[in-house]
């Protein structure tokens, strides 16, 4: 009898694994209203971020309300930035689900209630920004559309998107784990939007490294090469939108305190806050020791070093 061998990452070979996440997705399946929401408000009393995530706490010259009023703005944007990056997100994981169509039906089923996820993720997100919108002063801006950051990061091979993707659901866990979590003196309901954020990503992030896997197995030196050249375009992309949504959330910050701040206090605002958002977006995923190892396995030496050099700028910042 003839047995065909079964590459690494293919779906054959890990048929348990889909199946595993198909079982837990419908364990845990959740609702806005029913389950999260149920008629709560944010409270405005509290912080919304961590210090530990927003940074504030480097800028000892704040009072308690203007620390408070910063760490709800970044909360804001914290809300904003997931909601843009999952509808990329959702956008992939449907075109990664017409690969097994006519393979394994679990792998399919997998992905599928990924992008749901995804796409209920941006429901609430999209209903958390008219939440905390009216109840903040006017003139909080968007700085993208995220139909304009989906079509621009879809144009990218597809290794670099997945890899992306992985880096970003793997800080996920670790932002919500390290910093939300433990906190007591967030907002409770802050909290709870991004607990249930943190309990479909843990199981996403499993299917990004499949995928992702089974992806590179399938390319040549050449499209491994170009693919590294577009996640390091990608993560340039990333970084320019973070200065541009932090200059304008330092501003926004900056024309509703209560007092008039001095030159030297203007200028730390503006950098703790892109500091924060480099820390929040770019930073601690790369620093994940799970994606290190994910991205030395699929890169050579010198692939790695041009990673390592294109982000050194953002790193030392």
């Amino acid at each position: 009898m003839n047995t065909v061998a079964t590459r690494p990452g293919s779906v054959s070979g890990n048929a348990d694994r889909y199946a595993q996440i198909v079982r837990s997705s419908k364990k845990a399946e959740w609702q806005i209203d029913r389950d999260l929401l149920q008629d709560r408000r944010f409270d405005f009393s509290r912080k919304f971020l961590p210090d530990g995530l927003s940074q504030i706490d480097r800028l000892t010259f704040l009072n308690a309300d203007e620390a408070r009023l910063l760490s709800q703005i970044q909360g804001r944007t914290y809300a904003f930035i997931f909601g843009l990056v999952e509808r990329f997100i959702s956008a992939k994981m449907l075109d990664q689900g017409r690969g097994h169509v006519f393979d394994d039906q679990l792998a399919l089923e997998a992905l599928v209630r990924f992008s749901n996820d995804e796409i209920k993720h941006q429901e609430l997100f999209r209903r958390v920004e008219t939440m905390i919108g009216s109840q903040m002063p006017a003139g909080y801006r968007q700085v993208a559309d995220p139909n304009d950051v989906a079509r621009a990061v879809l144009a990218s091979s597809t290794w670099s998107v997945l890899a992306l993707t992985c880096h970003i659901e793997l800080f996920v866990q670790t932002h919500y784990v390290k910093s939300i979590a433990p906190r007591e003196e967030l907002c409770p309901l802050f909290k709870d939007v991004f607990k249930y954020h943190w309990m479909d990503e843990s199981r996403h992030v499993v299917l990004d490294e499949l995928e992702w896997e089974a992806e590179h197995a399938k390319l040549l030196s050449a499209e491994r090469d170009q693919a590294v050249n577009d996640l390091i375009a990608l993560v340039a992309a990333v970084d320019t939108l973070l200065q541009a949504q932090s200059a304008s959330d330092a501003d926004y910050f900056i024309g509703n305190v209560s007092r008039l701040l001095s030159a030297d206090e203007t200028a730390q605002i503006k950098a703790c806050v892109l500091s924060a958002y480099r820390w929040q977006y770019i930073i601690s995923g790369v620093q994940h020791p799970h994606f290190g190892r994910l991205l030395s396995r699929m890169t050579t030496p010198a692939q790695m070093s041009r990673i390592q050099a294109a982000l050194a700028p953002i790193m030392s910042h």
